[in-house]
């Protein structure tokens, strides 16, 4: 596919017409931002339509009003790119994500960096204690779900009938590509789980091995 072709995609996917998107790059490369009649005379493009893609892009919160210029007694609206505008852009996180992952397995050896990612996991579940704290194991269950979704996975529950134990059951991987390079990954989802729930949580599938979602189920400690 055509890099332009590609840049289009990504624009529909956004929601971000090729107007705006110019806008954004505009406003990216001038930080203390740019009037309507400063962007319509870059752009080549009438004032009023100008006005029109700014409305559009503000609301969906890309730009704000940065201040008001006056001009010859006139005050003059002034736009700047906000953090949403500047995410906007392409990152590679994915890739640096990978560089460092790659250079501390080489340093640890496998099993130091499955280690490693185990104690990143439980650091993280108890700076979420408190949230779980006097709770059953349901309540803990519908929390965990909570932080999931909120780090961006699509998770429910089910009842495994061979076992009538829960199983979470999570139908995207939000560092799928990692997983698929770092399997040891996956242990950092274990202790989360595990140390928030109290429990033994198994892994039945994953999705990084080829399967079609990941699968825990939340099991009593092996004593």
């Amino acid at each position: 596919m055509h890099l332009t072709n590609l840049i289009i995609e990504s624009l529909m996917l956004q929601n971000i017409s090729l107007r705006q998107h110019h806008i954004l790059q505009l406003l990216l490369e001038n930080r203390v931002g740019l009037s309507i009649d400063a962007l319509a005379k870059v752009m080549d493009f009438s004032r009023a339509a100008v006005q029109q893609h700014l409305v559009g892009l503000e609301g969906d919160g890309y730009i704000k009003k940065n201040a008001l210029n006056k001009t010859a007694g006139r005050p003059v609206v002034i736009y700047g790119i906000t953090d949403k505008g500047i995410n906007y852009f392409p990152k590679q996180y994915a890739w640096f994500s990978d560089l460092i992952l790659s250079e501390l397995r080489q340093e640890m050896g496998a099993e130091g960096f499955k280690d490693y990612m185990q104690r990143l996991g439980i650091r993280l579940a108890n700076s979420l204690r408190s949230q779980f704290e006097g709770k059953n194991l349901n309540d803990r269950i519908e929390e965990l779900l909570l932080i999931m979704a909120n780090l961006g996975f699509q998770v429910t529950t089910e009842i495994e009938s061979e076992s009538s134990k829960s199983v979470i059951r999570a139908n995207n991987c939000i560092y799928h590509d990692l997983a698929q390079k770092h399997i040891e990954i996956c242990a950092f989802d274990l202790a989360l789980m595990s140390s928030l729930l109290d429990k033994e949580v198994k892994q039945l599938s994953c999705m990084a091995k080829g399967d079609c979602a990941c699968r825990f189920r939340i099991q009593e400690k092996q004593t």
